[in-house]
Formats: structure tokens, sequence, C-alpha cells
């Protein structure tokens, strides 16, 4: 049989046959139910040219909508300089993988040491990991660093206006980690203080679990939650959106014990749901806790600056037994992104940004509400993100929306929609939208 797709000669496949007992592939299969074998031919074109390969995607590509994003919830449209793309896309960090040599691998070190750097001045902790896959699995890791922390205490309280895709992921973690969650009841979109006072109290929290903006686009006040943590022998977890730190209060300056959340606001492609990146930042104290690698700066026998992987028996591949995490691979490509797009907006940019999707959508909430046709969900501050009540049907609503080219929020609720504004969004785009409501 003429096997044309198998890049392997039959001399090869003889080779292989004689290494390992068999005379052939039918043989190597035998096992294999008769019933179950697929006999047809595969659904595979013929050869084209290049220019009859190009023309078919350009025409599946030309079937794709482009919208206009107002919406939000966890990912989010912000512009990306060009020279990002171009020095990410350089084939030395493109096949680069696991700085495992230092001797070798200084370029890559270094950008990570520099990446930790930025991320703990961003969230004011005092020790930053070399990232992790993504915002939810951060948060989750924080939860078992938690656990592992207190030793004895294996419950961990999670505030109800956490993003409902973060919390399942944490279920996940949990329930084979053998960690129970509790909820912490929410008022008006807003953790509810009371019910965790009347909570951490019965005992054996290991940690608390917030999120800041939360789920809804609040920004909550959680003056008093860290004294409220630490007071029961539990930490302080706080999950933010990266870009909104610029301007708000850091998890550091709230009391935090450990800041997570994604990195896909410094800049990343909203891509179809990723690759994104996961930060984590932590007090010092927490440092052995800490899943993941962390990148150190010393000296070499010359004097000269050398950067080299610290701490890493908390990883597999040298007690896979006792690891901290089985985390193998960081998202190093993704760290390296938004390493760049911080160096190249500095504190004035990410600030800026920052500022431009604050007042755009204060500005397009006002003008929500001044339809008639909205009101407010919460009467709760809020920064980039918000949620309103629509008098009418949402579905029709979004679905008018989407064949007039807007992404126009996310459903949150039956009559509840959730918008979401960044620095790419122009006021005209605004008016557009409001006035087809």
């Amino acid at each position: 049989m003429n096997y044309k797709y198998f890049p392997h000669t039959p001399s090869d496949l003889q080779t292989m046959f004689d290494k390992i007992g068999v005379k052939s592939l039918e043989e190597l299969y035998a096992e294999v139910p008769d019933s179950i074998r697929f006999k047809g031919d595969y659904e595979l074109p013929e050869a084209m040219s290049e220019i009859e390969v190009r023309r078919i995607f350009s025409t599946l590509g030309s079937r794709n909508k482009q919208l206009t994003c107002f919406a939000g919830a966890g990912v989010y449209d912000h512009y990306t300089p060009a020279v990002v793309n171009e020095i990410v896309r350089r084939s030395e960090f493109l096949t680069s993988y696991t700085p495992y040599q230092a001797e070798i691998s200084q370029g890559t070190l270094h950008y990570i040491f520099e990446y930790q750097s930025m991320m703990t001045e961003l969230t004011g902790m005092d020790i930053s990991n070399a990232s992790l896959y993504d915002g939810s699995t951060s948060t989750a890791e924080a939860v078992l660093m938690a656990v592992a922390a207190s030793k004895k205490c294996k419950t961990v309280l999670v505030s109800s206006t956490v993003d409902p895709k973060i919390l399942d992921v944490v279920r996940t973690y949990a329930h084979f980690q053998d960690i129970e969650i509790k909820m912490i009841d929410a008022v008006d979109g807003a953790t509810d203080k009371a019910d965790l006072e009347r909570k951490i109290a019965e005992g054996g929290i290991a940690g608390v679990l917030v999120q800041q903006p939360n789920y809804y686009g609040v920004v909550e006040d959680y003056e008093g939650y860290a004294d409220i943590a630490h007071a029961n022998k539990a930490l302080l977890i706080m999950n933010s959106v990266a870009a909104d730190l610029a301007v708000l209060k850091t998890p550091g300056e709230w009391g935090a014990d450990i800041a997570v959340g994604d990195g896909q606001s410094l800049g990343i492609s909203m891509a179809f749901g990723g690759p994104y990146v996961g930060y984590m930042c932590c007090r010092e104290k927490l440092i052995r806790k800490m899943p993941g690698r962390i990148v150190g700066m010393t000296c070499d026998n010359r004097g000269q600056r050398a950067f080299v992987l610290t701490l890493q028996a908390r990883e597999q591949h040298i007690r896979r037994q006792k690891a901290t995490s089985n985390i193998c691979s960081n998202e190093s490509l993704m760290a390296l992104f938004v390493t760049v797009y911080m160096s190249l907006m500095g504190k004035q940019g990410l600030r800026e940004a920052a500022e431009l999707s604050y007042a755009g959508a204060h500005y397009m909430y006002d003008k929500l509400i001044g339809t008639g046709k909205f009101t407010p969900a919460y009467n709760r501050p809020f920064f980039n993100e918000f949620c309103v009540k629509y008098n009418g049907n949402t579905d029709a609503l979004q679905e008018r929306l989407i064949n007039e080219g807007f992404f126009g929020g996310i459903k949150v609720a039956d009559n509840t929609i959730m918008f979401a504004v960044t620095e790419k969004r122009t006021k005209e785009e605004i008016d557009r939208l409001v006035s087809l409501i």
C-alpha cells in the first residue's frame, strides 16, 4: 500500500518493523478491531500552487466579521504598538525554550528579570515569578499557595464578585487538592464585608480571594480586608486586571499577600482567547511557597552582572514528587511581550491609556443612561467597565448591534449588559452605538 501522506520511505518503515519485530503496518495494528478502522479516503484536496492556497485563505478570511469591541469580562481590546510584535517575532525569541543553561541564556533570563521587576512595581509587591499560563490558573495557584502556607487549614473564602470563569478554574484545582471553597455574599455588586467577618470567624480559613475591579467592573473598597484576614491567620489574595493598576490602588497598598491576574490588558491581542500570560506577585516571606520559577541577578567570577534561575527545587524537573507545582514551562514569550509593551509605554503611557479608558467608559455610561432605555445596575464606582440594565430584549439588542458592526457588551443577566471601553474606542464609535439604541 502506498501511504502518500507519510514522510517515511519504504526503507524507513522496514527498518522500524525489523526493530520492533513486525512485518507490516497491518500486523502492527492487528489488535485494533476491524469495526472501528477507517477504510475510506481522506478528505484532502489535490495539490495546489501557492497562489491558489493564498486565494482560498483570502476567501475564508473575508468571511470574518470585524466588529468594534465594547466587550470585556477579563479580555480587553487594547492597542499594541507595532514595535512590540516586531521584537517578539524575532527568531531567537520564538524558538527559545526554558533557560536552564544560564551561560547560554542570558538574553532570555535578562528579559524575564525585567518582567519580574516591572510586575512587582505595578502590583506594589516584593516578589514576582516568571509568569504563569493565564489569569485564571495563576489565581488557582494562589489558592493552593495559601493552603500550603497555612499547613493546617483547607478552606478558602472567595468573593461572589469574582469572575465566574476564574471561579470555575479555582474550583477545579481545589477539588483535586481536597480544598473547600466557600463563597462570600455580595451586596449591590460588591463583596459583603460583614459576611466575610462572619465566615472567617468560624476558623480554618487559609485565604480570602477578592477581585479588583471585580467581575461587574465595580472598583471595591477593600479597606480593612487584609487586617481581617491576618487577624484570623489567613492570606489575602487579590486578582486584578494588570493595566488598571497603572491608576488604581495596588494590591500591595491594600495589604494583599498575593497579587494575581492576567497580563492580557498589557497590549496582548484578544486572539480568540489566548495565548495570554498570568502574573503572580507576593510578599517576600512567601517566596518559597510560590509556584513556577524566579530569575535572580548575581555577579560572575569576573564581577560582571549575570542572571540565573533560582529556587528551582520547587519545580517538577528537579523533584517531581515534592514540587510546589507541576508547571513545567512558563509563558516566557508572552512575558517578553508585556515587558516590551511596558518598556515602550512607560509609567506615563500606561497611566494615559488607563485614563482614556476610564474617561471613555464614563462618557458611554452617561450616554446610555441618557437614552432612557438603560438604568444603573449598581450604584458603585467603576473604572473602564460597567453594568447597566436594559429596558427591553437584551438578545435582540445585541444581535442588532452585531449586525451594525459592534460587539456590544456581555450579557451577565436576563436584562443586564456589561460594556467595556479601552483607549482604542473613539467618541464617534460610542456616539454611533448609542444612536443605534
